[in-house]
């Protein structure tokens, strides 16, 4: 599956974003999917992971309450809605997808989006 990110951009502090990730062919409601994200200098993390139906979803605790992941399968699209954000939210973010269950961590994706980029300002 081939997958392309949108929606970075630049905000203030308690704003939101919605990212999207379009994917290509006709199984991707089979694959389970991931938000991960990077900042400079740092590992890239988990964020959210959604599972092929939509049934399943699990955050890391840094944006438990604050982001939600959903997918559109009819569109093969995945959403991460990122409200109060904050600077530390600062980061490239990645979509990532995998056949079958999801997981948690990076290796465990083969197919990933190019990135986009969403700053925080304070």
């Amino acid at each position: 599956v081939q997958l392309q990110a949108s929606g970075g951009g630049l905000v203030q502090a308690g704003g939101s974003l919605r990212l999207s990730c379009a994917g290509s062919g006709r199984t991707f409601s089979r694959y389970a999917m991931g938000w991960f994200r990077q900042a400079p200098g740092k590992e890239r993390e988990f964020v959210a992971a959604i599972s092929g139906g939509g049934g399943s979803t699990y955050y890391a605790d840094s944006v438990k309450g604050r982001f939600t992941i959903s997918r559109d399968n009819a569109k093969n699209t995945v959403y991460l809605q990122m409200n109060s954000l904050k600077p530390e939210d600062t980061a490239v973010y990645y979509c990532a997808g995998r056949w079958g269950d999801y997981g948690m961590v990076s290796s465990e994706y083969a197919y990933w989006g190019q990135g986009t980029q969403v700053t925080v300002s304070s």
